[in-house]
């Protein structure tokens, strides 16, 4: 029931781009299209996963026993690095069309706060190996959700009448704080 809890509460209430921000540049870069938001969402839970998985593993078997916790970010974010590469590499080769429909968002995914907060997160709340995977899963998901919910209604905008002043990047910040406001519901922050 915990894991639950902790699913939910990481998809819903700690939704990474609703109600952390983070993220928001592939958020708002992405997600025009359905399916490119799609093919970035999937990307962004496993890296995510799999970048919580490593860090996990390195941060509690090599670096606590050596003690140098202290360099956990710097560690982090190679390893986040190296695991975009892999996955750049990966989508490159098997989906030539959804590697140019992301184009230059692909890499940004090892600047994408997301990831490193979600390694973070795993440590500072001392998270065991099954939770650790729970949350980071969940987050993944949640973004993907999001990710997804919002290019459908910037899909659906494209054929609406909207005023000159809101075309564009102002009508997609509209729709990302109403969605930011239903999440918010969730947390009972609204």
């Amino acid at each position: 029931m915990e894991l639950i809890a902790l699913a939910f509460t990481a998809f819903f209430i700690e939704n990474v781009l609703l109600t952390q921000f983070l993220g928001i540049c592939s958020f708002i870069g992405v997600g025009k299209k359905r399916s490119s938001s799609l093919g970035m969402g999937l990307a962004v839970i496993v890296v995510i996963v799999l970048a919580a998985i490593v860090t996990w593993t390195i941060y509690n078997f090599v670096m606590i026993p050596l003690q140098i916790e202290y360099m956990r970010t710097i560690v982090f974010i190679l390893v986040i690095a190296a695991l975009v590469q892999m996955m750049e590499t990966l989508i490159k080769k098997f989906s030539p069309s959804l590697y140019k429909a992301l184009g230059i968002y692909l890499p940004l995914i090892t600047t994408n706060c997301a990831v490193l907060g979600v390694a973070l997160t795993n440590i500072d709340q001392s998270y065991s190996f099954v939770e650790m995977l729970v949350y980071s899963a969940a987050i993944g998901f949640g973004y993907l959700f999001v990710m997804y919910i919002y290019a459908i209604i910037r899909e659906k905008l494209e054929y609406n009448p909207i005023p000159k002043a809101f075309q564009g990047v102002p009508i997609a910040m509209v729709v990302a704080a109403i969605l930011a406001m239903i999440f918010a519901r969730f947390g009972g922050i609204i």
